[in-house]
């Protein structure tokens, strides 16, 4: 069992929770990066079309969608996947906080965490994955 205000401990949670964001926005930027270069390496040439809207189309507004595109290389698929990792990322941290404090039986902080986290997932639409 551990100390529950041990300096050492909280620094390495701390040290952790650090590398998790750190992580998170580097692949995200990464991959965005590489949806990029490809999409200017096959489209770069092509003039743009500013006189009408296209959003994106609507496969690529689910995470089901966005990972089955992302899978096949589609360019748009790839960014949004990018995307959607940096989106993760501080809900990854949030997951992470609920299993620190169970880990340390706070259970006052667990159930709050908990309910900070099914907010962010309500919020997001994780629901409709």
């Amino acid at each position: 069992m551990s100390v529950p205000n041990d300096p050492m401990r909280d620094q390495g949670v701390e040290v952790i929770i650090g590398t998790l964001l750190r992580t998170g926005v580097i692949l995200a930027a990464l991959v965005v990066l590489a949806g990029g270069i490809l999409y200017l390496a096959r489209n770069g040439s092509t003039p743009s079309q500013y006189h009408t809207f296209r959003g994106e189309p609507s496969e690529l507004r689910h995470v089901g969608g966005i990972l089955h595109s992302a899978a096949h290389l589609d360019i748009r698929g790839i960014m949004q996947l990018g995307l959607l990792l940096l989106v993760a990322t501080p809900v990854a941290r949030v997951a992470f906080t609920v299993f620190v404090f169970a880990y340390d039986r706070d259970w006052t902080y667990v159930v709050v965490t908990l309910v900070v986290l099914l907010l962010l997932l309500y919020s997001l639409g994780a629901w409709r994955l």
